[in-house]
């Protein structure tokens, strides 16, 4: 990402440092005189405060209160991001780690991504999350299962591993019979294609056979299909980990963010974006709060890298949201390694 960036001299630089680390450990503002006894570089407390009323000048800081210390703006952690951070490397244990966990689930696609949002929800203490296109792969399975007088399962199942389960309501007393009819009637006619193939060609069959299927069957069919299939060619999303949002709540204005990003996070088709962000290279990728429209509100970050298939084409995103006041240092690097497990788990 190129942006315009100011430049900063040795010690501008470490004294905005300096402030931004303070305030990703604890979240509290830093001022002149606690800077100067820590620098250690003989220098004054006005001699701090002039660099930090340039920095702020320059858009990298700003004052929350007349006599507070300097917190840094969105546009301050960008530039501490780009050009202070000094990443951390995870150690030999910690890459054995996710590989375990990420491969723990076999060859099931869903259940692995699924897991790796968990390993990442662990690691970095902020929700993890996956970006990844609707299966196209081809069913090899349907099926109707009953769980109850009013409940049945609907089981769809495609040759690239993924399985789909969804809860369907049905009507009381119904029988097994039906279940098996309706069962029938979609692996005769979408067994071998994609979800979406086979969905628009069942809305003709239904026409076609109408006679022959009873009002029950149809109805089942139907909401089996749409339950399964109701979003459409939207990205799919997999967060896990969100509760870990509430941890660091220190007042009202954060925990009206948090609000704002469950909303975000329940409206799905919005993140189709963060998927096409990853497209044009390989490496992680950073999203400071405004920088994009999704959190403007929000006030977070998104550390997000691309995984890849076989073929070595970025096919997802996976990585973690929080508060702007994330560990980069510690989060980076765990991001950059899980895609990399993920992408090998795709053989």
């Amino acid at each position: 990402m190129n942006r315009m960036v100011p430049d900063l001299n040795a010690r501008s630089r470490e004294i905005l440092r300096q402030i931004i680390d303070t305030y990703l450990e604890t979240g509290e503002a830093v001022g002149s005189r606690t800077l100067s006894r820590r620098l250690g570089l003989e220098l004054s407390p006005a001699t701090v405060r002039n660099v930090m009323a340039d920095l702020q000048d320059a858009g990298l800081l700003y004052s929350p209160h007349v006599s507070a210390g300097r917190l840094p703006t969105e546009a301050g952690l960008r530039f501490f991001v780009d050009g202070l951070l000094e990443v951390g490397r995870l150690t030999e244990a910690e890459r054995t780690s996710i590989e375990t966990q990420c491969a723990a689930q076999g060859r099931n696609t869903q259940k692995t991504l699924e897991e790796a949002t968990r390993v990442l929800s662990g690691l970095s203490n902020c929700a993890g999350l996956v970006v990844a296109p609707k299966s196209e792969g081809r069913l090899k399975h349907i099926e109707f299962v009953g769980l109850g007088p009013d409940r049945a399962l609907v089981v769809l199942v495609t040759d690239d591993g993924s399985v789909e389960n969804r809860m369907i309501d049905v009507p009381v007393g119904t029988p097994a019979s039906v279940l098996v009819e309706a069962t029938n009637f979609l692996s005769a006619r979408m067994v071998g294609k994609t979800i979406e193939e086979g969905r628009a060609r069942l809305a003709a069959e239904l026409i076609a056979h109408r006679q022959e299927l009873d009002q029950l069957t149809q109805r089942l069919v139907e909401a089996g299909m749409a339950t399964s299939t109701g979003d459409g060619d939207a990205a799919a999303l997999i967060v896990s980990g969100t509760e870990r949002l509430l941890d660091d709540v220190q007042a009202v204005e954060d925990l009206e963010r948090v609000r704002a990003l469950y909303g975000a996070l329940e409206t799905k088709e919005s993140w189709s974006w963060l998927l096409d962000a990853t497209r044009d290279g390989e490496g992680v990728k950073i999203f400071i709060g405004a920088e994009d429209d999704l959190f403007k509100v929000t006030g977070c970050s998104v550390v997000v890298a691309p995984y890849t298939n076989s073929k070595e084409q970025i096919v997802g995103a996976i990585g973690v949201i929080g508060p702007t006041r994330l560990n980069y240092a510690r989060v980076i690097p765990v991001v950059d390694y899980t895609a990399k497990v993920i992408g090998r788990l795709m053989g």
